[in-house]
């Protein structure tokens, strides 16, 4: 009784023992399952089958709907992913803090409640969070629509340009934000190389570019057209002490920008502010800001003039907007089917209407009324990297990532179609690659343009 302690019989120790061995053992089996979530898909897909974990079967039988039935011994496993993706808007939401409803991509409103839920999905799977957004999507009819809207040929653009701002530009950013964001980072533009300096300082200092140029400073309210999910906005507000008001046509895309700005210390509408609008038709009135920039976003308009107009309107006399534009540049030969080809596969990964030429940015921009003070190719520059080598350093890595895409739609942890919208996105990295090598595309054609001052309205 003293060895087994405080006068407790032998056989109930044992049996307490025994217990406590079991607990122990349970303990362990979940401690294993949650590091493999937190691990991510590789360590899902290769979990060995002893003691009937984790490991995941596909049989042919199909339910009467035609949809194919599962059976895992992982299927409470890849539930609480899928509760951990759906939650993702809590998480990116908790800095934000208490329960509120937020607009999701297909333009519907979702509760999120305190942030217990954040924490947890935090805690458990930081990996899966990543893909939420395309989870809340309705994939498969987004994909389908895009597809049909934006194949083109003949160097000829797409037939209906309305549609491209109406609904096919919004639903492209439904389908690919996430992926951008984990593949690429919190800013959705290409970036000169500097020499000696690696992807993300050569990012700031193309972003930083456009603060200097405006002259930003504290007291300044500039406008980002195409705001993404505020990388730059993040940025250009912290460097230059301006407040920057950003504006995507995506819903999705402006709780996003709202959580990255408020996450790297920015305060809402004091610091920065976001909205979800069409720069077509901005929701400010004349006269609204200081400056204006934009970074390869007027690009998917279906009308440049009507962008253009749209800036100018809101801009305040004497101000001035600095825009990179993608263009094809004076080696495009319109002739050349090899050059039509790598355009027009261009356009259609990445949703634009049509590929403007280098010539007709300057023209567009005096029709509405705007002084050229300057205009240049910042990927010709010859001090500087190609824009494009970042795409070849990193193809084994994109490789990888289509690679897990097509295993997690397969499994179903992603909606089917998104192995499609990240194969037309892994497929453009080659032609953006060409375009680059052979001269006939740029994606940072820069103009700093200026509204007149006598432009006051009396």
């Amino acid at each position: 009784a003293r060895v087994c302690g405080g006068g407790e019989s032998g056989s109930d120790a044992s049996a307490r023992h025994q217990s406590a061995t079991a607990s122990g053992d349970e303990g362990r089996e979940r401690t294993r399952q949650t590091q493999q979530l937190r691990r991510g898909p590789a360590s899902l897909l290769c979990s060995s089958k002893r003691k009937g974990t984790m490991s995941y079967k596909r049989q042919q039988p199909r339910h009467g709907d035609g949809t194919e039935t599962e059976t895992s011994s992982a299927a409470g496993a890849a539930e609480t992913i899928q509760v951990h993706l759906k939650n993702r808007v809590a998480a990116n939401g908790s800095a934000n803090g208490g329960g509120k409803e937020v607009a999701n991509g297909n333009g519907h409103k979702e509760a999120v409640q305190d942030g217990s839920a954040s924490k947890n999905g935090k805690k458990k799977s930081k990996f899966w969070n990543k893909f939420a957004g395309l989870v809340r999507s309705d994939v498969k009819s987004q994909w389908k629509d895009y597809d049909k809207t934006f194949t083109q040929a003949n160097g000829e653009g797409i037939t209906d340009k309305e549609h491209t701002t109406q609904k096919g530009v919004a639903a492209f950013y439904n389908l690919v934000t996430d992926i951008y964001e984990w593949g690429w980072g919190p800013s959705f533009h290409f970036s000169p190389m500097l020499k000696g300096k690696g992807v993300a300082e050569s990012s700031v200092a193309h972003e930083t570019r456009i603060a200097d140029t405006l002259g930003l400073k504290p007291g300044t309210t500039v406008l980002d057209a195409g705001c993404g999910i505020g990388g730059p906005l993040v940025t250009i507000a912290s460097h230059s002490g301006a407040k920057v008001v950003g504006i995507t046509i995506n819903a999705y895309q402006v709780e996003r920008c709202k959580a990255r700005a408020t996450a790297a210390g920015l305060r809402l509408e004091q610091d920065f502010d976001v909205l979800q609008g069409d720069f077509l038709d901005l929701p400010f009135p004349d006269n609204s800001f200081d400056n204006v920039y934009s970074i390869e976003a007027t690009c998917h308009s279906p009308s440049l003039e009507k962008a253009y107009g749209e800036i100018y309107r809101v801009l305040k006399p004497g101000g001035k907007f600095v825009n990179y534009e993608w263009v094809a540049t004076p080696l495009f030969d319109r002739e050349n089917a090899d050059h039509v080809k790598c355009i027009d596969a261009i356009n259609y990964a990445n949703a634009l209407p049509e590929m403007r030429h280098h010539s007709e940015i300057a023209q567009v921009a005096r029709k509405v009324g705007f002084e050229v003070l300057e205009e240049m190719d910042l990927a010709a520059n010859k001090n500087a990297g190609e824009w494009w080598g970042v795409l070849k350093a990193g193809m084994k890595r994109y490789k990888r990532n289509d690679l897990l895409v097509k295993i997690l739609s397969f499994l179903r942890i992603l909606p089917k179609n998104t192995k499609d919208v990240h194969k037309m996105l892994f497929r453009v990295l080659k032609t953006f690659i060409e375009g680059g090598e052979l001269g006939i595309f740029s994606p940072m054609h820069m103009v700093v343009l200026q509204k007149q001052a006598q432009a006051v309205e009396e």
